[in-house]
């Protein structure tokens, strides 16, 4: 992302798509838990509809506002940002009073978006970001949600990471989640020099035989890393539980393209009722997150914005 301040990226080996048979196993059906058995509410039997706040965090209104956009424009569900979560939580705001808030609107807490540096070699650095990831998790599992996005953080621009050794982090991390009842997802980063591929990353998922493990992926970040999305086909049920919504222009190429250039979903070329239709055809709920990274949406109406790419999402439904 070369969005400077806007986009997800400033905070962040040989890729095969046979690596899922292994998670195509049985152990896959109890993947996340409660989080793999979530009803869908908005009449799309294999979809939820999500509001990933970067949609309106330009508008700086709290994830308390957040909620209510999202309720009020009609979406199943959020995806805050942690640092919204923490700014409530210091600006005074009990955590319990999150909770209840979005239960009695009957928004659901999918995912949030932190970027905790679990992977880095730096061993003080490594044991810091796993204590930022336990403090992320813990303060989701205490407003209701059900799993966290967790990027390559801090290895960005690091080629040829050892995969064996984000096997090894990538377990600890579920393991942290198995005891907070939080889901950490692995996501796939097309900027990442090392984990931008859709193989790389499910194998790394794969490795650790933990039955929960599992992958975030992002139409743009797909696209971005190279990773032709007819891949996913070979993936089972819950590999993939969330997916973040958007679009992408022909132009620029994809060496050069950045999160500045995301678009509602279907306003670009995207194969996005391809990857729909693959995801639907796995089995299990999927949660559309709505992701988008616009000063433009950011100068908008927030709900106005909402409202737009929730209708968008629908129709490519």
């Amino acid at each position: 992302m070369k969005l400077n301040a806007l986009s997800r990226r400033q905070a962040i080996s040989t890729s095969g798509f046979l690596l899922t048979a292994a998670l195509a196993g049985p152990s896959t059906s109890a993947v996340a838990g409660s989080a793999s058995t979530t009803v869908p509410t908005s009449g799309h039997s294999s979809f939820r509809f999500c509001l990933n706040t970067a949609t309106i965090r330009g508008q700086k209104v709290g994830i308390d506002r957040e909620l209510k956009i999202a309720a009020e424009a009609g979406y199943d569900a959020i995806e805050p940002w942690i640092e919204s979560i923490d700014a409530y939580k210091s600006g005074g705001g009990r955590l319990s009073d999150l909770r209840k808030q979005a239960s009695d609107l009957g928004v659901t807490i999918e995912s949030a978006i932190g970027f905790p540096e679990w992977l880095v070699d730096d061993d003080a650095r490594r044991a810091k970001g796993m204590e930022r990831a336990k403090y992320e998790m813990d303060l989701l599992a205490q407003i209701g949600g059900k799993r966290l996005a967790c990027p390559p953080s801090g290895i960005t621009d690091l080629t040829g990471f050892d995969s064996a050794k984000a096997t090894e982090r990538y377990r600890a991390l579920l393991e942290i989640g198995d005891g907070l009842g939080v889901l950490p997802q692995f996501e796939l980063w097309g900027f990442s020099k090392s984990f931008h591929r859709l193989g790389d990353c499910v194998g790394v998922a794969m490795e650790t035989g933990h039955p929960k493990a599992c992958v975030l992926i992002d139409v743009f970040h797909l696209h971005k890393g190279g990773s032709d999305a007819r891949g996913l086909r070979l993936l089972a049920g819950n590999t993939v539980q969330v997916l973040h919504m958007n679009d992408y222009p022909s132009d620029p190429p994809r060496e050069k393209i950045d999160d500045s250039f995301r678009v509602y979903p279907g306003d670009g070329v995207a194969p996005i009722r391809e990857i729909l239709g693959i995801l639907k055809g796995l089995g299990g709920p999927k949660v559309l997150s709505l992701e988008l990274f616009s000063r433009k949406m950011w100068e908008q109406d927030p709900l106005t914005v909402a409202k737009a790419g929730l209708a968008k999402m629908k129709a490519l439904v």
